[in-house]
């Protein structure tokens, strides 16, 4: 079996045992047909396909950092200037994508991102190729980077929009812990893809083909969305339903951007949501990319996580989701502050460990705990909680919202990081990471204080916000 089927297999596995736990659990009956349960499937599986490979042409950059800063083209320090513009992009794209997504609708939007990621990926290898065949430079393929990741930030930041406002209008609210939960899953896929696949094929092929089967597998999903993906029931030919979220019952007239973000901003939840959000962005990314980074640079590239980084997020990741979705719905009937709360609480825990490990290999499985309870949050937060309180009228611009500070928090760790974190031979010395660590500790404390305030919090339906 080739290596990569060999290291998806548990994935698989893990996958298939999670369904049939689901599968034996009480079902939430909100009186759908089977019929309607059926074509919602069709619906989510290819649109949550394409979620999960943008992922395959997100990080596929970051997959290759450490590589690309050991063959000297790009160092540890100006990924991170890279990666936080890039974040800083997709964080204020939701002021134009919310409202567009909105308007148009989730699977035109999906589209928008899926073609548009797969045209940057393409430019992003023909400059790769340039510079292997000393046509160009490497500062200038440096500078393409800067200007082609900020535009595929841009395109990416459609994804996570456009699930939402689709899913929206096919799953209940009470239906939606279990949703949040393949939330976290298809995140999770994503960068079992981006960081296994990207980093194989990189060092198995050539650094552009990291970019070029991206592309491929991103047209293909263009593909799928536009043969199967309704915007609604009403759409594939059923009837549309009450949801039971902010929106629901609001047949009025549609309000405009402001009015919108005026009624968001009204309410004291949406706010600490954003907050807590802006710190799962900076834990998350701090996690997944300077955890990546310090394995290269202390652990070296044949460790057992650097190895399998990928692997070993998808798995966390999966039980996190799962754990989340499945815990909101079935003990705190579909409050998500509760569970968000228990995985904060597990993201400090795990920040105290790590303080106390660097230079131990135990450090990656404190980092594998901690991207279990931060992909959980993300998925109850962004993936079904923007959907509850922005209602499925205006989805798109509350999760846009949401979702945008989530990349903010992640520029910050970008541009902290590149100050902080050791650079050369200090990077070799495991102690010169600690900043890494401490960094993370207010930031986990912080948001589990702020999940504890919305521990009660529900979404008020008939047209509110």
């Amino acid at each position: 079996m080739p290596p990569l089927l060999e290291k998806f297999l548990p994935i698989l596995l893990l996958l298939v045992a999670i369904s049939v736990v689901v599968r034996r659990l009480p079902k939430v009956d909100v009186g759908h047909s089977p019929a309607l349960v059926a074509r919602r499937r069709f619906n989510w599986i290819p649109l949550g396909l394409a979620y999960a490979f943008l992922y395959f042409g997100r990080y596929n950059l970051s997959a290759i950092a450490s590589e690309l800063d050991k063959a000297g083209i790009l160092a540890k320090a100006l990924f991170n200037e890279i990666d936080g513009v890039g974040q800083v992009v997709y964080g204020l794209a939701f002021l134009l994508n919310g409202p567009l997504t909105d308007r148009f609708g989730g699977r035109a939007t999906m589209l928008a991102a899926t073609a548009g990621s797969a045209v940057v990926n393409v430019l992003m290898a023909i400059s790769f190729s340039a510079a292997m065949d000393g046509e160009t430079d490497t500062a200038t393929l440096q500078q393409r980077l800067m200007v082609l990741n900020a535009v595929n930030m841009y395109f990416q930041s459609f994804g996570a929009v456009s699930i939402v406002k689709v899913n929206a209008a096919w799953f209940h609210v009470r239906e939606r812990g279990v949703l949040g939960g393949l939330f976290g899953i298809l995140i999770s896929l994503g960068l079992y893809f981006s960081y296994d696949w990207s980093l194989a094929i990189a060092k198995g092929l050539s650094y552009p083909m990291a970019f070029w089967i991206p592309a491929a597998v991103l047209g293909a999903c263009v593909l799928g969305t536009l043969l199967w993906v309704q915007d609604s029931p009403g759409k594939a030919g059923f009837s549309d339903f009450n949801t039971g979220d902010a929106t629901s019952g609001d047949s009025g007239a549609r309000l405009s951007v402001g009015q919108v973000l005026a009624r968001m901003f009204s309410q004291r939840v949406i706010w600490i949501l954003i907050g807590i959000e802006f710190c799962s962005g900076f834990l998350r990314q701090a996690v997944m990319k300077q955890g990546r980074l310090y394995l290269g640079a202390i652990e070296g590239s044949d460790s057992f996580f650097y190895k399998n980084w990928g692997v070993v997020m998808c798995v966390a990741g999966i039980l996190g989701g799962v754990f989340a979705g499945t815990i909101s719905d079935h003990v705190f009937g579909s409050r998500r502050g509760p569970v968000s709360s228990v995985l904060y609480a597990g993201l400090l825990l795990g920040a105290i460990a790590a303080s106390f490990l660097l230079g131990n290999p135990m450090l990656g499985w404190s980092v594998t705990f901690m991207s279990l309870c931060v992909i959980g949050v993300h998925g109850m937060l962004s993936g079904t909680a923007s959907a509850d309180f922005g209602g499925t009228r205006y989805a798109g611009l509350v999760t846009g919202v949401i979702d945008g500070f989530v990349y903010l928090g992640g520029a910050s760790q970008a541009f902290l990081y590149a100050e902080l974190l050791p650079k050369g031979d200090a990077a070799k010395l495991a102690d010169n990471w600690a900043p890494w660590i401490w960094a993370m500790l207010p930031i986990a404390a912080l948001g589990l204080v702020m999940c504890a305030t919305i521990w009660n919090a529900r979404p008020k339906s008939g047209g509110g916000h």
